[in-house]
C-alpha cells in the first residue's frame, strides 16, 4: 500500500502548555517521507480512535521521529528504522526530565513505546511501502512496571467519609459523590451521565453508564436512596439544559477538577485527609470482594473488559486473603492428622490420601478436593498449580499468544513456567 502524503499542520499546544519541543514542520524538513508515512497513519487512526488516543500517538511519533532524525540524519524513512534507533530512543527517553524535573515515569515510557509498537505493527500489516521489513520493537523493550496496590479507604475511614456525606448540605454535591461511592463509576462517566440515564426494569431501577474509557456502556443497579436523591435534585434543577443528569449552575457539563474538589470537600469535613474520586471506586470493589461478591460481578459493575483488571482487587482484599489462608491451614492440619505415622506394629491401612489432581490444559491443579477455588481463571498464578514437560508445547503457545497481545506480565509468567520445567529435567 502506498501511503498518501498528508500535510501535517504545525504542532500546537493548549493554552499555558508552552512551546512544543519540536514541530511536524521541522521533522518534514528533515525527513519528508518519514513524516508523510506517520501522517498517513495518524489520519487512519483518527477514523477509529478517540481524540485523546490520536493526540498521544501524535506526540509519541513526533518525539520518536525527532530523536531518530536528530541522532541519525541519514535515516529519513520509516523503512530504514532499525534496532539501533529503538535502543537509542529508549536511552533518550530514560534520560529525559518529566514534570518537576524528575525523570519520566515508567508508565509514560511504556505508553510511548506501546504507541510506537502499534504504529509499526499496523503499517506492516497494511503493507505500507515505507514499512520496515520486520517489527523493530519487542516486548522486552518495555521497562518493568511497578504494580502498587490501588489506594482505598479502610472500613473505619470509609464509614467517616460516608457519615459526613450523608449530612452534606449541598444536594447536588451529595448526589454526585454518592453516585461515585455507591456505583464505582469513573469521574468522566459521572460527568457524561445523560438526563435519561435512569431506567426501570420491573421493580429494579438501573443507571446506564455511557460509553467511556473502555468504549463500552453498562447498567448498574440503583439503590432506592440514590433514586430518591436523583428525584430531589431534578426538582431543584428543573429541566436539563445540557442533556446531562448533573450540570453546573450555568447549565454546562461538569469538568473533572470540580468533581475532584467535591470529593475532597467531603473528605475534609470528615477529617480524613485528602481523598481522590478513584479511591471511592477502589473502596467499593475492595468492600465487595471482602463481603463475598464474585469477581465476575465486580467486573460487570465496574465495566472491566478483562478479568486481569478485576484481579487487582483480589490482591488488596485482606479479609479474602485471610479466609483463604485459614482454609488452607485447616486443610493442611487435617491432612497431617490423617497421615500421622501409626504406632509400630499397628495394622492401620495405608493412610496415603487419594490423588486429587485435576487435569488442566497446561498442567495439573493440586488443590485438595475439600477446598473451594475462588480464582479458577488464573490457575498459572495459583500455589496449587503444577506443570511438567508434556505441557511445554501448550505453555509456549500460550506464551506467544500473550506476547502478540502485548501482555508482558503474562508473557513473563509463561517464560518462568517454561524455564522451571527445563530446570527440573
Amino acid at each position: 500500500m502506498s501511503a498518501p502524503v498528508h500535510q501535517l499542520q504545525p504542532t500546537t499546544r493548549r493554552p499555558g502548555g508552552g512551546t512544543p519541543e519540536v514541530t511536524w514542520g521541522e521533522i518534514t524538513a528533515r525527513a519528508p517521507r518519514m513524516a508523510a508515512t506517520m501522517a498517513s497513519y495518524l489520519g487512519q487512526l483518527e477514523v477509529s480512535a478517540r481524540p485523546a488516543t490520536v493526540s498521544a500517538a501524535d506526540l509519541a511519533l513526533r518525539l520518536f521521529a525527532h530523536r531518530v532524525t536528530f541522532a541519525d540524519p541519514t535515516c529519513v524513512t520509516v523503512a530504514a528504522i532499525g534496532r539501533g534507533h529503538i535502543e537509542d530512543f529508549k536511552r533518550w527517553q530514560a534520560a529525559r526530565p518529566g514534570r518537576g524535573g524528575k525523570p519520566l515515569s515508567t508508565t509514560t515510557i511504556r505508553h510511548r513505546l506501546s504507541m510506537l509498537r502499534t504504529f509499526f505493527e499496523r503499517i506492516i500489516e497494511w503493507d505500507y511501502d515505507d514499512a520496515p521489513g520486520r517489527l523493530p520493537i519487542h516486548s522486552t523493550d518495555f521497562p518493568a512496571l511497578d504494580e502498587p496496590l490501588p489506594k482505598f479507604l479502610d472500613d473505619p475511614t470509609a464509614a467517616k467519609f460516608m457519615a459526613a456525606l450523608a449530612i452534606d448540605p449541598n444536594r447536588r454535591r451529595r448526589l454526585m459523590v454518592e453516585l461515585l461511592a455507591r456505583t464505582g463509576m469513573r469521574v468522566g462517566e459521572l460527568a457524561a451521565l445523560e438526563d435519561d440515564a435512569v431506567v426501570r426494569q420491573g421493580d429494579l431501577h438501573q443507571l446506564r453508564i455511557p460509553v467511556g474509557k473502555l468504549h463500552n456502556d453498562r447498567y448498574v443497579p440503583l439503590l432506592p436512596m440514590l433514586l430518591d436523591l436523583i428525584v430531589d435534585y431534578r426538582v431543584v434543577r428543573g429541566p436539563s439544559r445540557s442533556g446531562h443528569l448533573v450540570e453546573r449552575d450555568d447549565g454546562k457539563k461538569f469538568d473533572r477538577r470540580t468533581i475532584q474538589r467535591y470529593v475532597a470537600t467531603v473528605a475534609r469535613r470528615a477529617g480524613i485527609g485528602h481523598v481522590h474520586p478513584h479511591q471511592l471506586r477502589h473502596t467499593l470493589a475492595t468492600q465487595s470482594i471482602n463481603r463475598g461478591m464474585s469477581l465476575e460481578a465486580i467486573a460487570a459493575l465496574l465495566g472491566h473488559k478483562s478479568m486481569d483488571m478485576t484481579l487487582v482487587y483480589a490482591r488488596i482484599s485482606d479479609r479474602t486473603v485471610a479466609d483463604e489462608y485459614f482454609k488452607v491451614t485447616e486443610a493442611v492440619e487435617a491432612h497431617y492428622r490423617h497421615t500421622a505415622t501409626p504406632p509400630v506394629g499397628s495394622r492401620t491401612p495405608d493412610p496415603t490420601p487419594a490423588d486429587h489432581r485435576r487435569l488442566l490444559a497446561n498442567g495439573h491443579c493440586m488443590r485438595p478436593a475439600l477446598l473451594d477455588c475462588a480464582f479458577e481463571s488464573v490457575c498459572e498464578r495459583c500455589g496449587f498449580f503444577e506443570t511438567g514437560p508434556k505441557f511445554v508445547t501448550i505453555l509456549r503457545r500460550q506464551r506467544n499468544h500473550a506476547e502478540e497481545r502485548g501482555q508482558s506480565d503474562r508473557t513473563e509468567l509463561f517464560d518462568g513456567l517454561i524455564e522451571g520445567v527445563a530446570e527440573a529435567q
